[in-house]
């Protein structure tokens, strides 16, 4: 009898259309590997469905809120159904930019110096007198002012001078509870893919990002035309050694498993500075992870496959 999977997509989160594109190029990858697929869009419905069908294991193709946040996997560890990708407190904690910036730097790996303000800060403890202060906390302007927990660089906006602050945080907060201003670093963009769980882990060859515009934003990554791409980077081999190495620990640091995408920036001095782990990368045709499995010679569903398979074992 053929493994029967749930492939969970859509939602009610702002990514919502990604995420149904994701989920149709899942289903189509995993038909083709033999698998009986259920294709879900997540409503009300989910549970009853998912209790009726008993699925072998869910692959989740959401992103962005409820989907990366810890939420669908605390349900589906509630089904007790297995499920790919990082489980509760790894979801959860990547999930909050702020915290994994925390972690990350406890822990010696570079990260811009930020600074993380609450909704209740403003509100609650006059948090707006101190946006003067802000800039040079971080080391200075331009900075990087986005919601603390969010997805596809929703929110974010580059800020220049201090007189800009208060409404790009307005913003920032407009999305979710927090929002971080951080140091902003000028230099190569890249997104490294990797598989795997603990120490058996793939770093596939980095993806740079070159945007078209001013940013690498919400609408540049939704454009056909918001960014051109080079693969492998176009870095020397020590500095992709060392982006490659510090995406495989950042994977292991939060506690992800199968799959994630590690951001970074190249500095001056050709150090790596990470920004945040995506635990579920985008799987559309223009996406950043299936860029990256081509040019380590795997097909778009031979990395479907490797994901699908981990969650399998695990039931």
């Amino acid at each position: 009898m053929r493994e029967k999977i749930a492939v969970l997509m859509g939602g009610r989160s702002l990514e919502r259309e990604v995420s149904l594109s994701s989920g149709r190029q899942v289903c189509a990858a995993l038909e083709a590997a033999g698998y009986y697929v259920l294709a879900l869009d997540v409503t009300a419905d989910l549970v009853g469905t998912l209790r009726s069908e008993r699925p072998n294991a869910a692959y989740i193709a959401l992103h962005g809120k409820y989907g990366e946040d810890g939420t669908i996997q605390e349900l589906l560890e509630f089904l007790r159904i297995s499920y790919t990708g990082p489980g509760v407190v790894a979801s959860a904690l990547s999930w909050d930019k702020s915290v994994t910036k925390h972690l990350l730097a406890e822990n010696g790996v570079s990260t811009p110096a930020w600074v993380t303000l609450t909704a209740d800060a403003f509100k609650e403890m006059g948090a707006a007198t101190a946006i003067d202060l802000m800039g040079e906390a971080v080391g200075g302007f331009p900075v990087a002012v986005k919601p603390s927990r969010q997805g596809s660089a929703l929110g974010m906006r580059k800020v220049q001078s201090a007189g800009q602050l208060a409404e790009a945080l307005l913003d920032a907060l407009s999305y979710d509870t927090a929002a971080i201003v951080e140091r902003w670093i000028d230099g190569t963009e890249l997104a490294i893919t990797v598989l795997g769980t603990g120490d058996e882990v793939e770093v596939l060859p980095a993806v740079e990002i070159v945007p078209t515009g001013a940013l690498y934003d919400f609408d540049a990554r939704m454009a056909a035309d918001g960014a051109d791409f080079f693969v492998p980077a176009r870095v020397s081999a020590d500095v992709a050694a060392r982006a490659a190495s510090i995406a495989a620990r950042v994977h292991q640091l939060i506690g992800c498993r199968d799959v994630s995408r590690v951001d970074m920036v190249i500095d001056s001095a050709g150090v790596p500075q990470v920004l945040e782990c995506n635990t579920s990368p985008g799987m559309t045709e223009t996406s950043l992870l299936p860029m990256a499995a081509k040019a380590a010679g795997m097909t778009f569903q031979d990395v479907v496959s490797k994901v699908i398979a981990a969650a399998l074992a695990r039931s």
